[in-house]
């Protein structure tokens, strides 16, 4: 159970959660930061569809992570009657219509969702938004078939609190599944200090003590891609970088490691099939960065994801866009980097700081009390 104690000068009370107006206001945060649930395994959600017609119902989104898995999302609050049993059956529905789906098919499903996105295919719209490196587009469309045809999908409840009712019949459909992955998400909303703060918990009975999620998770990934803590591996592959280019690359690998000393970022390495290596200044908590840098065949690329510059750094995006210019500021934007001007890893810099200051209008605390 979630408590947030506040100190208002007159000694420590316990806070109340404010909730959430409606449902549609949690509906939109979860399509706007998916990347704030806590869900088993964590992986890295592309919400591809808001309210898309499912045979006879409407799911309230649809996702996909790069590793090709279809997740069903459902958001209710907790006083919706539907919160308790029928939205499992309702999820269950939405899942077994679209088993047996081709991606092609899915694709046609969802065309004017990618569309409204700028996207023609699933794959255009995860590639562009994945920050690993080393995308795989017919890995991906072959395992997201499988998923499709195996009926493989991930099912994630989200409400403002659990009924027991519903944990207790998620953690027994989880239990008896071998194919499903359900996820029982409880957000809880609060204003401190003129902010609103969420404190989503992952949700799970005791007696769910589901073997696959006991197991570590394995360091290579599918696919050949092997994601490591730190800057080591990334490091080791400037040896083999032209000559030309190990400056810059060894300049960025010193920036970077600056910004976790400075405890403004997490640093991971990976190492993709291709051989291409990334290396990745991630945020807290959402485990994502403003920038990837790259060593793709020995030469240096920089990376920029602009929806994280958005949500964590929006006053560095003019900056950024005059560092970079003629170039445009875009979603997966991928820029060569022959010289590396000072300003740009200032800016950069400043960025990280913006995306780590405490005020932010949004601050998110992670919990899984699964386990």
């Amino acid at each position: 159970m979630t408590a947030i104690w506040q100190n208002d000068g007159d000694g420590w009370k316990l806070l109340a959660p404010s909730g959430f107006p409606d449902e549609a206001a949690l509906h939109t945060l979860v399509e706007r930061e998916p990347q704030m649930l806590p869900l088993a395994g964590s992986p890295s959600l592309v919400i591809v569809g808001r309210e898309v017609r499912l045979g006879t119902g409407i799911a309230d989104l649809i996702a996909v992570d790069p590793k090709g898995r279809l997740a069903v999302i459902e958001v209710k609050l907790s006083r919706n009657a539907e919160a308790r049993r029928a939205v499992i059956a309702q999820v269950l529905a939405y899942a077994a219509y679209l088993h047996g789906f081709s991606v092609s098919e899915l694709e046609t499903l969802l065309a004017t969702h990618l569309q409204s996105r700028g996207y023609a295919t699933l794959a255009d719209m995860v590639a562009a938004n994945h920050q690993e490196g080393s995308f795989d587009v017919g890995e991906f469309n072959d395992a997201l078939a499988a998923s499709l045809i195996e009926g493989r999908f991930r099912l994630v409840f989200v409400l403002d609190s659990a009924p027991e009712e519903l944990v207790m019949l998620s953690g027994f459909l989880e239990a008896v599944s071998e194919k499903l992955s359900i996820d029982l998400i409880a957000v809880a909303s609060y204003h401190v200090g003129g902010s609103q703060v969420v404190v989503p918990q992952r949700i799970a009975p005791e007696q769910r003590a589901s073997i696959r999620e006991q197991r570590p998770i394995p360091q290579r990934e599918r696919g050949g891609g092997i994601l490591s803590p730190g800057a080591s591996e990334f490091r080791r592959s400037i040896d083999d970088a032209l000559p030309e280019f190990k400056p810059v690359l060894e300049a960025l690998a010193d920036w970077a490691e600056e910004m976790e000393a400075r405890n403004l970022a997490t640093l991971a390495s990976y190492v993709g099939r291709s051989g291409a290596v990334t290396l990745l200044p991630r945020l807290r908590p959402d485990n994502v960065g403003l920038i990837t840098i790259w060593n793709e065949r020995g030469r240096a690329f920089l990376q920029y994801w602009r929806s994280v510059f958005e949500r964590r750094a929006p006053t560095a995006i003019p900056l950024i866009e005059r560092e970079i210019a003629p170039a445009e500021l875009k979603q997966g934007t991928y820029l060569r980097v022959h010289s590396l001007a000072e300003s740009l890893l200032e800016t950069l810099t400043s960025a990280y700081a913006e995306a780590n200051q405490v005020g932010a209008p949004i601050k998110l605390t992670l919990r899984d009390s699964g386990g």
